[in-house]
């Protein structure tokens, strides 16, 4: 029998002002945009999310480069980095058609996003793990025996939580990351599931590339993500996400901004 899993979160008083501050932004872009986001700007955000989640995890392709391999045309690249963004954009594609809640989906995607790149896609690793940052270790993730259970034990929570979806998800990528059930794959198969849990609460989110600002913040991710495993804490992680979700959503209603109506030579 699986054992309860509770994991170890404190609400802030920060936390509570970006979330009133998030739900302001989604019912004002709901009401005043609701076709903002149309197919031609779905996928450059898409494109966009792509490239700032392989960047975080040194894709030295440019935006330019991913734009055009999405769009069929050769590029002269690191071929594991090209195969990195085809692979990502698969997943990302399967997106709509996957359960949040479901472990089998979760390794599907992962299927995608490291085919070609590493033996085990689609399976918990079967090694154990630690992250480095150079070469000081900075975590030591929980050994191969135990990842199956800890990752059901987190999905079961989460659909079990009564905690807001913009908080849960949160917990839920700092408690993934925590686990690292894969070999490779790790952060960038978290921010997609980040967005996947976000995306089922409001369907912006499938679309808002938030990975683009947490690339921009990136040292302070890794910071956070490494004080909450000192302080056996994520408070500070889920605050630093909802700033980023909070941004990304402002930069939607800025006027004249990429996703500003107004502003799309389209309509």
């Amino acid at each position: 029998m699986m054992s309860e899993y509770k994991p170890l979160f404190h609400m802030t008083d920060g936390m509570t002002f970006l979330i009133a501050e998030i739900s302001e932004q989604v019912g004002r872009i709901t009401v005043l945009h609701d076709e903002t986001i149309n197919p031609r700007l779905r996928r450059e955000n898409r494109i966009r999310t792509i490239h700032s989640s392989l960047a975080i995890e040194h894709n030295s392709l440019s935006l330019e480069q991913v734009t055009a391999i999405l769009n069929g045309k050769r590029v002269l690249g690191n071929p594991n980095e090209i195969r990195e963004v085809q692979n990502a954009y698969d997943a990302y594609e399967l997106m709509l058609q996957l359960d949040p809640s479901s472990v089998e989906d979760l390794l599907k995607a992962h299927r995608l996003m490291m085919n070609g790149l590493v033996p085990e896609n689609g399976r918990f690793r079967s090694g154990n793990v630690g992250v480095f940052d150079g070469e000081t270790l900075i975590h030591i993730a929980p050994p191969a025996a135990l990842v199956p259970e800890h990752i059901h034990n987190l999905f079961a929570w989460y659909r079990q939580s009564g905690l807001h979806p913009l908080f849960k998800s949160a917990i839920f990528h700092y408690e993934f990351e925590f686990i690292h059930p894969f070999a490779d794959g790790n952060g960038r198969m978290g921010r997609m599931w980040h967005s996947l849990l976000l995306g089922k609460w409001k369907d912006l989110f499938f679309w808002l590339p938030i990975e683009e600002l947490i690339q921009s913040r990136q040292k302070e991710y890794y910071d956070t993500l490494g004080a909450a495993d000192k302080q056996a804490d994520s408070a500070g992680f889920v605050e630093l996400m909802l700033a980023i979700i909070r941004d990304s959503l402002n930069e939607i209603t800025i006027p004249g901004s990429r996703i500003d109506p107004d502003n799309d030579p389209e309509q």
